[in-house]
């Protein structure tokens, strides 16, 4: 069996298409653009680089952004206050404070401090309790892009086993909440998951989010899955057989002979990710402009 490809890039385009044109909708209902704030702590070259096009993403369909940087000896105080700053800021819809941050500081207590309805991560408290409880609020950027490249397969998810490969509060978690709220069967495995290639090989859908390189083999995979393979591990170029040295968490090579349809890395998740992000920016613009119709004062932690 010949897997077919499944090409975020393209589907990826639609959405930011899809957003382009309900930006210039709400700028022409509202008089003011969303705004997309990044806050990068110290001079990690890949963070500058995901920043980067974060930005040129956000311009590209009448998002404003706000490039916020910090030095990475910054304290938590002063990172905490560039993020109520900014919280405070009406021109600002999101805020996304680019992880990982210097080891010095604890990335899950600052993502956390931010207002929920500019939460374009998902990762608050509140958002995150909104998705155990199947209620609105954002989502995270990379679960929910997942979802849609699933949709756009046309996966039927209602009644399929699925199985996530990690359990990260950025991506595991979240992935499998989604999936459940999609009436699947999920079964989420980590580094103590007894027999992983036993469970995995169960999976009518099977998602990778491990970071380790290529380590989702044939014997992994049940004949006719879709999998979809969200790593995206540096190793040397001639290892991975191309430029970039960019390999996913699942061996391409051999799970593309046995899935029904796979992800390719680069190439399929990771475009998804920034899409979802302009997209989230423009539903907490919409959230600001009627929070009530979102979340009353009572659930948004303000009373």
């Amino acid at each position: 069996m010949s897997a077919t490809i499944i090409d975020g890039k393209a589907v990826a385009a639609r959405v930011r298409a899809e957003v382009a044109e309900q930006v210039a909708e709400f700028t022409a209902q509202t008089g003011r653009a969303p705004g997309l704030a990044t806050l990068l702590v110290g001079d990690d070259p890949a963070s500058h680089t995901y920043v980067a096009g974060k930005q040129r993403a956000a311009r590209e369909v009448g998002i404003e952004p706000f490039d916020r940087r910090l030095p990475a000896d910054a304290s938590f105080d002063a990172v905490a206050e560039e993020l109520g700053r900014l919280g405070e800021d009406p021109a600002v819809s999101g805020i996304l404070l680019q992880l990982p941050v210097p080891d010095h500081l604890d990335g899950t207590a600052l993502t956390g401090m931010g207002p929920p309805e500019k939460d374009v991560d998902g990762l608050t408290a509140v958002n995150t309790g909104l998705l155990a409880l199947g209620r609105g609020g954002l989502r995270p950027c990379t679960p929910v892009g997942v979802i849609d490249l699933l949709a756009d397969t046309r996966v039927q998810l209602e009644g399929a086993e699925a199985v996530v490969v990690g359990r990260s509060n950025l991506f595991g978690k979240p992935m499998a909440q989604l999936l459940l709220g999609a009436n699947a069967t999920v079964t989420t495995c980590h580094s103590r998951t007894r027999d992983l290639a036993a469970v995995c090989a169960r999976a009518d859908v099977l998602i990778a989010a491990i970071g380790r390189p290529r380590m989702i083999g044939a014997e992994h995979v049940k004949p006719g899955a879709v999998v979809i393979d969200v790593g995206m591990n540096r190793i040397s170029p001639e290892e991975a057989g191309n430029k970039s040295g960019l390999v996913g968490d699942v061996d391409f090579a051999a799970v593309a002979e046995i899935a029904s349809a796979i992800t390719p890395v680069p190439g399929g998740v990771g475009p998804m990710t920034v899409a979802e992000l302009l997209r989230n920016t423009l539903q907490a613009a919409r959230y600001q402009a009627n929070v009530n119709a979102w979340l009353s004062a009572a659930e948004l932690g303000r009373t």
